[in-house]
């Protein structure tokens, strides 16, 4: 099945990333981004933190499509086992 968007769950300071889900139908894939890699994305200064969510929702077509790209390649990792995005999934 094709990866379709879900819910944004949340920033995490500590770790440096911020997490979302995607559907894949009615089971939902867990997934991350690194702020660095939003960050890179955007080409501009580092995101304050209050303001993560606005800049997940504006790079969100392209996260989501990474994503997906993961998904249907199985690049999963972790436990439960999800989709995590670094800058380097964004290069080339």
């Amino acid at each position: 099945m094709t990866l379709t968007s879900g819910r944004y769950i949340g920033y995490e300071q500590d770790r440096g990333i911020v997490q979302f889900l995607m559907q894949d139908g009615a089971k939902e894939i867990p997934c991350a981004i690194s702020t660095s890699a939003m960050d890179d994305l955007e080409r501009g200064p580092k995101v304050a933190p209050q303001h993560r969510e606005a800049q997940f929702t504006r790079l969100r077509d392209r996260i989501e499509a990474c994503a997906a790209s993961k998904y249907r390649a199985c690049e999963f990792e972790g436990t439960p086992p999800g989709i995590v995005l670094r800058s380097i999934d964004f290069r080339g």
